[in-house]
């Protein structure tokens, strides 16, 4: 249904005064009653979401050292043709099952970290999005990923074919969705990202996501029964604003126009995981205020990824959360990989750091970066590096209490990460995967 005359006008005049609305309306011009509701159930959400206990959560990501040792690895950047190799415990969970495609809610189950409770569309209908077209934003056409991420309850959304999706406007998805890429070649580019906005439960699997660019605004639906104004967006690829149970997996990023993945707004229980990132400057923003102090509900993992070629900084750069950083490799940094304000619980395992060489940057040595703060005010706050590698002079600068991690069992998550030594190869499949149905990814 068109929208009538009088809501192109309310648009003129919301867009006149979008400037003074307040900052975390986020893009939403009408912040009417759907929105005042979903807000404030996001925040009843994050309440319930968060992990008192966060002991309980990635104790899984143990990975045995005769798993480690069972396989050589080749050289990272040479495709692989030989048999499955799942070399994480994620991976390990679904990989290597030649039955995949026929089999796909079996990766609701494999989420660990703080996303663990992520379980998308898990025993809802198949979407097959069949159409890459993204042409009307307030009646989306069947087949389209848009008509998808709306739909009522829990959807497995899949891809009938490779297929170039340039998203007219940012793609707001609603609760209990899984958009997985695998069996197809799918990029979502040179248009605007996904905003996951006062939602849970949602899994983004196998997309390429590059070159997004800011959204303009305007009339977009956002559910079934609902449509509103939107302001500009931001340029960021995944935007994940006051929502839960959040697991990004496989997704191979670059170039966007704000961040790659951003979460703010008290948004908590999330994992990145098996993930490649290139070409970025700014790459993953947790926490976007110094004054909002409810992010510190925060709870994010970001496991097993690879900070690859022409990265920059804020991989990530965090406020007041509790940041989980474990058996990833940053082989790629500009100025500093891991970074900084208000205090945020930052807990570095297992990780291997190649700081750049001299004939890049010589000052760029350090993993670490405070800012906004003294030291005298940093060096109460809880970033710890255990079992990490660092190569190339990189160095990672340590503050609070030392002995942090076995005074405070409720407030550590107890994981044994996998030696660091051996990151190349558990980060080898990061990135989009190549399947095929019926064969092992």
């Amino acid at each position: 249904m068109e929208p009538p005359l009088n809501i192109w006008f309310s648009i003129m005049v919301l867009f006149a005064f979008a400037s003074f609305l307040p900052g975390n309306h986020a893009h939403i011009a009408d912040f009417d009653d759907f929105w005042q509701r979903r807000s404030a159930e996001a925040w009843n959400a994050t309440l319930e979401s968060f992990e008192h206990e966060p002991a309980k959560i990635v104790s899984k990501l143990n990975i045995s050292e005769e798993s480690l040792n069972s396989t050589r690895r080749s050289l990272r950047g040479r495709r692989y043709k030989g048999p499955c190799m799942a070399t994480n415990p994620i991976d390990s969970c679904w990989r290597c099952q030649a039955n995949w495609a026929t089999n796909r809610f079996r990766l609701a189950d494999c989420s660990l970290g703080f996303g663990y409770k992520a379980k998308g569309g898990k025993n809802g209908k198949i979407y097959v999005v069949t159409d890459s077209s993204d042409n009307d934003l307030v009646n989306p056409k069947p087949g389209t990923l848009r008509h998808a991420v709306i739909q009522k309850g829990p959807l497995w959304i899949i891809f009938a074919r490779d297929m170039m999706i340039r998203l007219s406007q940012e793609l707001i998805v609603t609760s209990d969705k899984t958009i997985d890429g695998r069996g197809a070649l799918v990029h979502i580019a040179y248009g605007a990202g996904i905003t996951i906005q006062f939602v849970r439960n949602v899994i983004i699997h196998g997309l390429h996501i590059h070159d997004i660019v800011q959204g303009s605004g305007g009339l977009i639906r956002d559910s079934v029964d609902h449509f509103g104004i939107r302001t500009q967006s931001d340029g960021d690829g995944i935007s994940i604003f006051g929502s839960q149970d959040i697991w990004v997996d496989h997704v191979s990023m670059k170039k966007c126009y704000d961040g790659l993945i951003d979460a703010v707004q008290a948004s908590t229980g999330i994992t990145i995981s098996n993930s490649h990132f290139t070409d970025h400057n700014e790459a993953m923003l947790f926490g976007a205020s110094d004054s909002y102090s409810e992010d510190a509900k925060m709870q994010i993992t970001v496991a097993f990824n690879h900070f690859g070629k022409r990265m920059v900084q804020r991989m990530p750069r965090c406020r007041w959360g509790y940041i989980h950083v474990v058996n990833n490799d940053y082989t790629h940094w500009n100025m500093y990989a891991i970074g900084g304000s208000k205090g945020p619980t930052i807990i570095s395992q297992g990780n291997r750091y190649i700081a750049p060489p001299i004939t890049v940057n010589r000052f760029a040595k350090e993993v670490t970066k405070r800012e906004y703060s003294p030291e005298s005010v940093w060096k109460s706050w809880t970033w710890r590096s255990q079992g990490d590698l660092f190569l190339r002079g990189a160095f990672f600068v340590e503050s609070g209490d030392p002995n942090f991690l076995s005074k405070h069992p409720e407030k550590y998550d107890l994981t044994q990460a996998a030696d660091a030594r051996k990151v190349a190869y558990i980060t080898r499949f990061a990135g989009v995967l190549n399947c095929k149905a019926g064969a092992p990814c």
